[in-house]
């Protein structure tokens, strides 16, 4: 089981950079970008509840949970899809 995060995407979509969130709700850019990046183990309620409130959208507009198995027949897919070409 896996939480992914789809930070990247939201700023995307209200063309807002990282760096612009950052500033607006006080997060720094390092952990801004570890929490981008996937690389974060955790994140606090009342940051979450900061990004949610300026980027007006919902916990699960942000986090989205896989399952590793649909991870791993989705990458088996693609190397058998690879290897026919």
């Amino acid at each position: 089981m896996t939480i992914r995060v789809k930070l990247d995407q939201v700023l995307l979509d209200r063309r807002m950079s990282l760096t612009e969130l950052g500033d607006r709700v006080g997060i720094t850019l390092a952990n801004l970008s570890i929490l981008k990046t996937g690389k974060a183990k955790a994140i606090r309620f009342s940051t979450l509840e900061a990004l949610c409130k300026e980027l007006d959208c919902q916990p699960g507009d942000i986090l989205i949970w896989e399952d590793e198995e649909d991870e791993l027949n989705d990458s088996d897919e693609e190397g058998q899809r690879t290897a026919a070409e």
